[in-house]
């Protein structure tokens, strides 16, 4: 059999393939109903998800950055008051904490699985700390409960960021009913992915699922009365229908997620110039993303393209060195871990439809890369 000529970053076709059938069904009744704006298949979907996960509850909104804001905004934090963030993680993270009119406060992160340092988060804390923020990165939890005595110390709320870690546990739980409320992105490209823009907040707390669903419906729950300043921020119904599809599936992919992530690891393993990604002690990881640590990334990183592998950098930029951040004023040197991740990490092809032949490809072109071959 002759060796793949592409081997993309994520493989979009192949979910829709699986799921077409379904999902036509679903569209053609929202039609039907006319039901285009919290319509069924949002209520079913937020239901689902919120038993996938053993959460008290799901309040599907319209993208993950705003899904961190209302949860942030739900849980305390306001103009003026301060979040703590990791330096490495996407830059919605930080921007869902500026959108308040809060400060972002940057942290580092460990040197083995890239989550925020705990003990860094506790040197950051401060009279104005209002939130705590782990980011659950490339699919594996953070160590959320190292940040509780923290936050109960400095009256702050954890709020996850679980844009990467659909159905992902640590010590049993699930990622996203780890804090006070947590946020998630259903962006395509996630394990849980949409057609489209959306996300959700889940929570175990009654009071902050109501009032995200109150700042999503422009403050208001009853027609034109406004108990707040809110947003327009719902969960589409024509996207929850690709949900309710993909959900049923989700447990099934991500074990498919797993297998490829052993098998890489058993073919890289030996490779030389290779840091491999392990995964933390109590953590069920989904590998959202396979990221590989490397020196001369960027010619790899080119090298790979040019063979028609859609591999990836996640994330080339730290927060502290982001235009989007220099009023924070950081430099490079303040926070090393982060920026050495950033200059050498590699995120390689997996998702569940990737085959054994594309992923022996890829290591074979990624060893002629390095000189191995």
């Amino acid at each position: 059999m002759n060796s793949p000529t592409r081997v993309p970053l994520v493989d979009l076709g192949a979910q829709h393939e699986e799921i077409a059938a379904e999902v036509e069904i679903g569209i053609k009744e929202v039609f039907a109903q006319t039901s285009f704006i919290g319509g069924a298949a949002v209520a079913e979907f937020e239901q689902a998800y919120a038993g996938f996960l053993n959460a008290g509850h799901c309040v599907g909104v319209a993208n993950g950055t705003d899904a961190l804001e209302m949860a942030l905004r739900s849980c305390g934090v306001r103009p003026g008051g301060e979040v703590i963030v990791p330096a490495n993680t996407f830059i919605a993270t930080a921007e869902a904490v500026s959108r308040i009119g809060a400060t972002p406060v940057l942290v580092d992160v460990d040197p083995v699985h890239l989550l925020i340092d705990p003990a860094l988060a506790a040197e950051a804390a401060g009279p104005r700390t209002q939130a705590i923020v782990p980011v659950h990165l490339f699919g594996q939890t953070a160590p959320v409960e190292r940040l509780e005595s923290l936050a109960a110390s400095c009256g702050a709320a954890i709020v996850e960021d679980a844009a990467q870690s659909q159905g992902a546990t640590r010590h049993g739980r699930f990622a996203g009913t780890l804090g006070k409320a947590a946020g998630t992105s259903f962006y395509p490209g996630k394990n849980l992915g949409a057609a489209g823009d959306a996300g959700a907040v889940t929570t175990n707390d009654p009071e902050v699922a109501a009032r995200v669903r109150l700042l999503g419906a422009h403050g208001s729950l009853v027609r034109y009365q406004h108990e707040a300043i809110g947003m327009n921020s719902r969960l589409d119904t024509l996207q929850a229908v690709v949900l309710n599809a993909k959900l049923r599936r989700l447990h099934g992919w991500n074990q498919r997620r797993r297998q490829a992530a052993e098998r890489y690891t058993s073919l890289l393993s030996g490779l030389p110039g290779v840091v491999l990604p392990t995964t933390a002690e109590g953590n069920v990881d989904v590998w959202h993303l396979y990221v590989i640590r490397v020196w001369d990334r960027d010619h790899i990183l080119g090298e790979l393209q040019a063979a028609g592998i859609g591999a990836g950098i996640h994330y080339p930029v730290p927060l502290h060195l982001s235009q989007a951040y220099r009023e924070l004023n950081h430099g490079r040197g303040d926070f090393p871990v982060a920026e050495q991740a950033a200059d050498t990490i590699l995120s390689l092809p997996i998702y569940p439809h990737i085959t054994a032949e594309q992923q022996e490809y890829v290591v074979e072109k990624l060893a002629v890369a390095l000189g191995q071959q």
